[in-house]
């Protein structure tokens, strides 16, 4: 066998091995991963003293990862704790106030009892009765005005007891967001700032998602729409190394109900098809892919 028929036989097999592979390569739809993406912002203000997260990072909910300077919050805590129990102290003791005139009425009463024995024996006069029960009366109208204004302060002096007590759980809520938790578990996509910096309420300060289950977007033509639905298991295939194809099960979860131009960088299986729908594929995510990434769907079985 020559030289040249050697070269012909190698370039024939490999022609037939290329075939062979973009048969088996045929797909249904096409499209990128992508994850819900949430933007965790500063809720209090100053400078950030910490900030324990880096990019990559794999975070739990409910973890405590970084603190905002909260010198000046918690001094006002204390300012206001102080008023509280200044304004607090103020409240008058009704018991000890309105004593006084209680002996008095007690005393004055006693008078009056012995007076009415003597008027009925003829020896005080009715003037002398007249007399007891009008000092009876004003001490009696004293001791309910007495008791209307202890009431009226004690009242005062708690309502504004009260409003410090709700200033105090205003800043005791700002003291707690001084301390960054982070909210949901996944993992750190973008870190946007450092220690020593400064932050505001709803400034940015990292971004998260959960990368446990992805998502594929992908898009498909409307001959296919009647070949696919929700719940749908399908087969999701992700390049590999040395042009191999990793496979993963995943499932419809959305289907658009708007058709929309081809996106540039997505083909589909009928390349002639101007208008696209969205389908949204979850797929169990083995650590292995990554938001961005291109995955190609099998709605079926193919030769």
């Amino acid at each position: 066998m020559n030289t040249n028929t050697k070269l012909l036989l190698s370039l024939l097999l490999t022609i037939s091995v290329l075939a062979c592979q973009n048969t088996d390569n045929t797909f249904d739809a096409t499209g990128s991963f992508e994850a819900t993406e949430v933007i965790i912002a500063a809720e209090a203000a100053g400078k950030v003293l910490s900030l324990h997260l880096e990019e990559g990072q794999t975070l739990q909910a409910g973890q405590k990862v970084g603190l905002i300077d909260s010198t000046q919050l918690y001094l006002t805590k204390l300012q206001l704790h102080e008023n509280k129990k200044a304004v607090l102290a103020g409240k008058p003791n009704m018991h000890t106030q309105i004593e006084a005139t209680r002996k008095e009425i007690e005393s004055v009463k006693l008078d009056k009892q012995r007076i009415e024995n003597l008027v009925t024996g003829a020896v005080a006069s009715q003037k002398q009765l007249d007399d007891i029960n009008a000092k009876l009366a004003v001490l009696e109208a004293r001791l309910a005005a007495q008791q209307n204004s202890l009431t009226t302060t004690t009242s005062t002096l708690n309502e504004q007891g009260n409003a410090i007590h709700v200033q105090l759980l205003s800043v005791e809520d700002q003291l707690r967001k001084c301390t960054i938790t982070n909210p949901l578990a996944g993992t750190v996509l973008t870190k946007y700032v450092e220690a020593n910096e400064m932050a505001v309420p709803g400034k940015a300060l990292y971004k998260i998602a959960d990368l446990s289950v992805v998502v594929l977007r992908a898009y498909v033509s409307g001959s296919q729409l009647p070949v696919i639905k929700i719940g749908q298991s399908v087969q999701v295939l992700v390049d590999a190394a040395e042009e191999s194809y990793k496979t993963y099960s995943g499932t419809i979860t959305w289907i658009s109900d708007q058709a929309e131009f081809t996106p540039k960088t997505i083909q589909t299986k009928d390349e002639r098809a101007n208008l696209v729908y969205a389908i949204k594929i979850q797929v169990k995510n083995d650590g292995f892919i990554k938001l961005g990434m291109y995955g190609e769907v099998l709605f079926g079985k193919h030769n």
